[in-house]
């Protein structure tokens, strides 16, 4: 049954919403435009990424903000653990080897705890991990996600990703 129809019957069949948007709502592909507050790593990486969820027909417009959280992130577990590994280069030159500087700080009691810097990188990985399912991005999350292409394929024609068809888009 079509989605309209469930959505008028109360959804009888016990179907996911997902499920049943996925018929219905499928925005163009388009890479939207990069904020311009992204600097650095995480401009990088939407430059980097956003060809790719392109191709696979994963991204539109309305995309915007949950991939500039993600490229976010991702600047900020760069910064992290590039300042954790200069940490780490300091106290090794200072004759500590441990490799614990930038992860581990002590307290003015004595106690050793998590530092900062190694929160912030716990936490861009955590909301990277999030956002790397919602797209898609990560072994798991690639059977949950369709593709946004409002063109239907026809029985037994496949379309080429390189070349022919790709050249009228």
């Amino acid at each position: 049954m079509p989605a309209n129809v469930h959505a008028l019957r109360g959804n009888p069949s016990k179907l996911p919403r997902a499920q049943l948007l996925d018929e219905t709502l499928r925005p163009d592909v388009a890479i939207p435009p990069c904020p311009s507050h992204l600097q650095g790593e995480a401009r990088k990486e939407w430059r980097r990424i956003t060809p790719h969820l392109k191709q696979l027909g994963l991204i539109s417009q309305i995309d915007r903000a949950a991939l500039t959280a993600y490229c976010d992130a991702w600047g900020e577990y760069v910064w992290a653990a590039r300042r954790i590994e200069a940490l780490n280069a300091e106290a090794s030159a200072a004759g500590d080897a441990s490799g614990d500087a930038g992860r581990v700080w002590n307290t003015p009691s004595g106690y050793k705890q998590i530092s900062v810097i190694q929160q912030i990188r716990n936490r861009a990985l955590e909301l990277m991990r999030q956002f790397l399912a919602e797209f898609g991005m990560s072994p798991a999350a690639r059977s949950r996600v369709t593709r946004s292409d409002p063109q239907l394929d026809l029985p037994g024609v496949d379309r080429p990703r390189e070349g022919g068809w790709a050249a009228f888009e």
